[in-house]
């Protein structure tokens, strides 16, 4: 079994994040989105600057996983930015592996520590909204103990690729 470790990111490892970001997105929607739109939706370029914003400004917060010395995932987590939700309310806004690396530990790595880092921040609740279709990340999150929340369900845009969401919810503790 692989030895996973976590870090904080730094702004050296958002084209490392990017690609897996974009990477994932391409495995994860394949099929479920026209290609075109996600060719468009996966850009690397885009995504690293958004990751370095990220990184540089800590909004989200965002780890890394490594093994060896190659990042295999992140995880990006803060406050929820859903409207009416208490200030304990955390969000996982983005959790990734790259595709090479699913179902080998990363993700639950990674989740272990945005967990303990919203833990720190004083929330007491987490949620994450994840594409109804994609499957694979409805699995996780709900081994994960995450609960749908049906009456969540919404329509995001993505890349000019409309999305129905869902957001699920989790204690902390």
């Amino acid at each position: 079994m692989s030895s996973i470790q976590v870090r904080p990111a730094t702004l050296r490892d958002a084209k490392a994040i990017a690609q897996i970001h974009a990477a994932a997105a391409q495995a994860a929607y394949k099929g479920l989105v026209p290609d075109e739109q996600l060719k468009a939706m996966t850009s690397v370029e885009k995504r690293q600057a958004y990751w370095r914003e990220a990184i540089e400004y800590c909004e989200p917060q965002v780890q890394v996983a490594i093994e060896g010395d190659k990042i295999v995932g992140f995880v990006g987590y803060d406050r929820s930015r859903d409207e009416k939700s208490r200030p304990t309310t955390g969000e996982i806004w983005a959790i990734y592996a790259a595709p090479t690396h699913w179902s080998q530990g990363v993700g639950v790595a990674l989740w272990d520590a945005a967990r303990d880092g919203l833990s720190e921040e004083g929330c007491t609740n987490v949620t994450a909204w994840v594409p109804l279709r994609n499957e694979r990340a409805l699995r996780f999150h709900e081994m994960a103990g995450f609960k749908r929340e049906l009456s969540t369900a919404k329509t995001a845009v993505i890349g000019g690729v409309k999305i129905e969401e869902v957001r699920l919810k989790r204690p902390l503790n």
